[in-house]
């Protein structure tokens, strides 16, 4: 675990002290057109999921490496009376130049426990719209029953993201998300005994003007999720990251549209203790850094797998010199992939420490060149006292990791 050089942080969201009003779950777009930010979080009156309120939104202008970032901004378009707005997972349309934000409607007083347990799920799938880079937005738009349908009676609860989605190379908009499924009713016992959570996606073909359910990953159980296209050759790969309750991270990769075929455990990504969410972004293969790697890492030659794609991962790596230490949110680590083949192991290196301490949810989003911002809840005593940015290169990673 290498820490090394640290890259230039700035602090986006903070804990109010005398309100005791907290910022939570992260999430980050970059918009190349307008080279504009979109920086999301959860306003809260406390940690607890129970007192999440509304979104808020820093819109942030890149400008010779450095970004000014604009005043948060409470997203008011993006609420329903009597419900609480929740994980914010916005992805962009670039034909139309169109932002989708994403989010749950959760009923108050509903926790995520009681749903599941209940079986009656009080979430609800909504977005709002955006077509000048985040400056204003649509009013909301609840997909709930025209999308999701009689489904919804099989689901405990479900939710969009956290993070990002993304619009893969045939244009297809991906959101991703996961469910609660009521796997079957037994009159002994309650619902959430039989209750199971699988990763999946909603899509949408036509640039947002209708919505699918993508099948569930049944495989394993997994719940928050981020989709990357990854290529090899002339072929385009989906790939998932998932969360999971055990000790390592589910992936899973797609050939067809609307499902996943294959999923494994991730041998070189360690889950922590319960789960914390992870983001991902792909990226091309840059031949200048490919230059500089160790001999026994030089990418394969061309070939029928011949993959032009690497993903980087941030994640909570634990605390060093704890037995435990993979099993606890600290110390954010960003991890670097040069070979994404499904089932292909010791694919993962790393990771690089970009922030020590109590570190969370984060969510990475790719620039251009070598440039990746990431967007990352941190603390001196908790995790959620502060949400961060910074920015770093590929070649960043590389100096820290190899």
């Amino acid at each position: 675990m290498a820490t090394g050089h640290l890259p230039d942080k700035v602090t986006l969201f903070k804990k109010e002290e005398e309100s005791g009003v907290v910022y939570r779950i992260p999430s980050l777009l970059y918009l190349k057109k307008n080279q504009t930010f979109l920086a999301f979080a959860e306003k809260r009156t406390s940690a607890r999921d129970l007192d999440a309120k509304v979104l808020v939104l820093r819109r942030g202008k890149l400008d010779q490496g450095s970004v000014k970032w604009e005043d948060a901004v409470p997203l008011e378009t993006a609420r329903l009376p009597g419900y609480r707005t929740m994980n914010p997972c916005p992805v962009y349309e670039r034909e139309r130049a169109t932002v989708y934000l994403f989010f749950n409607c959760v009923k108050e007083r509903m926790s995520e426990a009681m749903q599941i347990l209940c079986g009656k799920n009080a979430s609800k799938l909504c977005y709002v719209v955006s077509h000048d880079a985040g400056a204003s937005w649509s009013a909301l738009t609840d997909l709930t029953s025209r999308v999701i349908g009689k489904r919804i009676c099989k689901w405990g609860t479900f939710a969009v993201g956290p993070g990002h989605g993304i619009q893969a190379h045939s244009g297809r908009l991906l959101v991703p998300a996961y469910a609660y499924i009521i796997r079957r009713c037994c009159w002994l016992l309650p619902p959430g005994f039989c209750t199971a959570p699988h990763s999946f996606c909603f899509y949408s073909d036509d640039g947002g003007e209708s919505w699918r359910v993508g099948e569930p990953i049944t495989q394993y159980q997994a719940v928050e999720c981020e989709l990357a296209e990854i290529t090899c050759a002339d072929s385009y790969v989906l790939y998932c990251n998932a969360r999971t309750s055990g000790r390592r991270r589910m992936e899973a990769v797609s050939m067809e549209p609307g499902r996943f075929e294959v999923a494994w455990l991730a041998k070189g990504l360690v889950e922590t203790k319960g789960g914390c969410q992870g983001s991902l972004a792909s990226f091309c293969a840059p031949k200048a850094v490919a230059g500089i790697l160790p001999d026994g890492l030089k990418p394969r030659q061309p070939g029928p797998w011949s993959w032009t794609s690497w993903l980087l991962y941030t994640h909570p790596t634990g605390q060093p010199g704890c037995l435990c230490r993979k099993r606890n949110r600290t110390n954010l680590g960003v991890y670097i992939n040069l070979n994404p083949a499904p089932l292909q192991t010791q694919r993962w290196h790393g990771p690089w420490v970009i922030q020590t301490g109590p570190s969370g949810y984060s969510d990475l989003t790719y620039l251009d060149g070598t440039t990746f911002a990431c967007l990352y809840e941190c603390g001196a005593e908790s995790y959620w006292e502060q949400i961060t940015f910074c920015l770093f290169t590929v070649e960043d990673v590389m100096r820290n990791i190899f």
